[in-house]
């Protein structure tokens, strides 16, 4: 048995006590009936409040609900009854639930249907009745806390090294944003040139010593240690990621040069040149901003630089409800000024905001792509549920930064009185980032 299943039965193990409220076996599921003229209504209904999406509906029994009218460019299958009155419920979170389990599914592009349905529902939200709106609202996030945070991405991360190698790059194994400098690159050059973006943005020097806030499976800093010569302290809190880490550093013959730290960010110690967290603080929880500043604060040297990368949003909005409570938990993407009272709390100047949006979907098209093709390797490690919930997160990733509702922000600051500052970009943009294709 591989490292990665016997972790997902460990972590299946407490769910099977309670069996899935959307899982209905098939022999209970009600399909030998016609659908009433109310769940017709429903989901015309539906549909309208959704903007009138090019979308119809199969019921069970083959019969069609079409908008009223426009072109129809994708049709959703409802397998039984029951599926339909739990989507018009809550679809935020029915929605996802119910094609993992199979009992919604999708004829057309997945990641187009998920864009067309964030577009047309984004048209026409603010149209919605609040009591509607209250009801169909995404809940607050879980806590991240010390403890729960472990738990949070124990849920995410330690879903066994195996399964993200399946469908990340090869390079460095990056579960963040690439960097599309040029429309041709590989996904291995654009994560690349990624590491290469951030290096240079915080300006580092041969000799230097970095902290790095959430290093995932390490790649950013044996980069950093490759190529500019620091001394790396990284923190995380994901015993796989930690464990691939060290050895991949060892391997590289890096590890005099990097400490790979299973620990919380928040215990952080000694100061440093540069701050760095690249995909991290959408686990911190806007509670906890005020700590993180004060982490950065009491890390950085009086010259130095940090760089935060984390998705966000245009403004204040909570994470999808599905995604938080199956994928996610704990997460948050920060609007741009809630991001920077990160800022304004530790007393720092903002040198660069950069967004780059297109570039997450672009990434993320390439990791689909990946993880279809090894789709039955997937299914082997786990199940089918886990597979279709996964192919739904990606895709609805993919439709959110295509149309808008993420962002992805790259934010450089410094301490207040600072003056040891570059007087142009030329350090960032004198050279092409990615390296030439081996």
């Amino acid at each position: 048995m591989s490292q990665s299943t016997s972790k997902v039965e460990s972590i299946s193990s407490t769910e099977q006590e309670q069996p899935h409220v959307l899982s209905i076996p098939l022999s209970e599921q009600q399909t030998d009936r016609s659908p009433h003229s109310h769940e017709r209504w429903l989901l015309s209904k539906l549909l309208r409040m959704a903007g009138s999406p090019p979308v119809r509906f199969q019921l069970w029994n083959g019969e069609m609900v079409a908008p009223d009218e426009g072109e129809v460019r994708f049709t959703l299958h409802l397998k039984d009854p029951k599926a339909l009155y739990q989507l018009v419920s809550n679809p935020n979170l029915a929605f996802g639930d119910l094609y993992s389990s199979g009992r919604l599914d999708v004829e057309g592009d997945l990641p187009d249907l998920m864009t067309e349905l964030f577009r047309s529902v984004n048209d026409v939200r603010e149209r919605w009745p609040k009591w509607l709106d209250a009801l169909w609202r995404s809940h607050n996030p879980r806590s991240t806390g010390l403890a729960e945070a472990k738990e949070n991405i124990h849920h995410h991360y330690d879903l066994g090294n195996e399964f993200y190698s399946l469908w990340l790059d090869n390079a460095e194994m990056q579960y963040t944003c690439a960097y599309f400098e040029k429309d041709d690159l590989s996904l291995e050059q654009a994560q690349l040139a990624k590491l290469e973006h951030v290096c240079r943005k915080l300006q580092l020097k041969p000799g230097q010593t970095v902290v790095e806030a959430g290093c995932g499976w390490g790649g950013l800093a044996r980069y950093m240690a490759r190529e500019y010569g620091v001394r790396v302290h990284a923190y995380n809190i994901s015993k796989e990621q930690i464990a691939f880490a060290r050895e991949e550093a060892r391997r590289q013959q890096l590890d005099h040069l990097i400490d790979y730290i299973e620990d919380d960010y928040r215990n952080i110690d000694g100061q440093y040149d540069a701050f760095v967290s690249v995909g991290m603080l959408e686990h911190v929880g806007k509670s906890s901003y005020g700590e993180f500043a004060g982490v950065i604060q009491r890390a950085l040297k009086p010259d130095g630089m940090a760089l935060v990368h984390s998705i966000g949003r245009n403004r204040p909005m909570l994470m999808n409800a599905w995604i938080e409570k199956r994928i996610f938990p704990g997460a948050y993407p920060p609007s741009i000024g809630e991001f920077m009272e990160i800022c304004e709390t530790g007393n720092f100047s903002v040198l660069d905001v950069e967004n780059l949006r297109l570039h997450y979907a672009r990434t993320l098209e390439h990791w689909m792509e990946r993880f279809e093709q090894h789709e039955d390797k997937v299914t082997e490690l786990y199940d089918q549920h886990f597979t279709r919930a996964w192919r739904m997160y990606l895709a609805g990733s993919i439709a959110a930064f295509r149309a808008g509702g993420l962002q992805l922000f790259q934010v450089v600051f410094t301490p207040g009185e600072n003056n040891a500052l570059p007087q142009n970009r030329r350090h960032i943009y004198g050279k092409p980032a990615a390296p030439e294709e081996t």
